[in-house]
């Protein structure tokens, strides 16, 4: 094995490295993608691995990832038995993963492989987790709201300095990943489970093409479902939240129960009318039921936790 902390420009070549691409119909990029990842590690690696995970695709990108798998040395697949998401099937990907440095991209070439030496390169500065930062991402109003939103989920579990930094283009040293080796919650982010291992995080910019195939599967519900899920999933924000709402509510109702006293004290009269005591009625059972469903929500995760649900399951590994 090569020494990952020795100087690249000595010997011109890093240590082994493994690529895990999630695929959600992907069949039309995939040759194309494999072979400009194989030409970008080419002259910097020593061994180097392609794994696609196969997400349960509707358009033969299993067949593809078959065909692939056969005619190029160093291409491995995987074909989970359901859509499981991105992130439980990169969480298939790392724990199968072979080299001392992974790196993850997208299966629809927004990620150029080129700009993986830059990423690579951060490591061997130091660093254990290099995320590579679009210079700008062409998304669509909705899907910027949705990017903000999940990108402040991330914060809540990340801190604001690391969440301004994540992407998923991404490369780290493979110890990291031992941090969550036993990890078996149903709820996976990538980017969580790596602060578990280390805090040494770092970014650089990178190019960020536009699609040139399909859409993006990242829908606006599925970006808010998925920010939920980190909040309640790997954060207790949420309860912080629902515990403030509280305490705010309690003295607003210690004001408007003074105010009702003072003015009973000094006119002789309660505060008259039925809008108002439906108004404070409907604010605080508001705040009851806000504050269980956030309970709730943690309740479920743990339900599921308990039922030990697994993250993904795979129907078949490519020879």
């Amino acid at each position: 094995m090569v020494d990952l902390n020795r100087d690249p420009r000595s010997t011109g070549l890093l240590p082994s490295v493994s690529v895990v691409i999630p695929v959600f119909n992907g069949s039309a990029t995939l040759p194309e993608l494999v072979r400009r990842t194989k030409a970008a590690l080419e002259s910097i690696a020593d061994e180097t691995e392609i794994l696609l995970v196969n997400d349960d695709s509707r358009d033969g990108s299993w067949d593809e990832i078959r065909r692939l798998a056969a005619t190029g040395a160093g291409v491995r697949g995987f074909n989970l038995m359901r859509n499981y998401g991105q992130h439980s099937a990169l969480l298939c990907g790392i724990r199968a993963a072979q080299g001392e440095v992974i790196v993850t991209l997208d299966d629809d070439l927004q990620h150029p492989p080129e700009e993986i030496p830059k990423l690579l390169d951060l490591l061997v500065d130091g660093w254990d987790v290099a995320y590579g930062t679009p210079e700008r991402e062409p998304h669509g109003i909705w899907r910027g709201i949705a990017s903000r939103v999940t990108k402040l989920a991330l914060q809540s579990a990340l801190g604001a300095e690391t969440a301004r930094k994540v992407s998923a283009f991404r490369a780290f040293r493979r110890d990291v990943s031992l941090a969550f080796a036993n990890y078996r919650g149903p709820f996976v982010s990538i980017d969580v489970l790596l602060t578990w291992g280390t805090g040494q995080v770092t970014s650089c910019t990178v190019h960020h093409e536009p699609r040139s195939v399909g859409q993006s599967n990242y829908t606006f519900r599925r970006l808010i479902a998925h920010a939920l899920n980190m909040m309640t999933g790997f954060s207790t924000l949420p309860l912080r939240l629902a515990s403030l709402l509280g305490f705010t509510f309690t003295l607003f109702g210690m004001v408007v129960l003074m105010y009702v006293l003072v003015r009973y004290l000094i006119e002789g009269v309660s505060v008259p009318g039925f809008p108002f005591l439906a108004s404070i009625i409907a604010l605080f059972s508001g705040a009851q039921l806000f504050a269980l469903g956030i309970i709730g929500e943690y309740l479920a995760r743990m339900h599921f936790r308990m039922m030990d649900r697994p993250a993904y399951v795979v129907r078949e590994i490519t020879l």
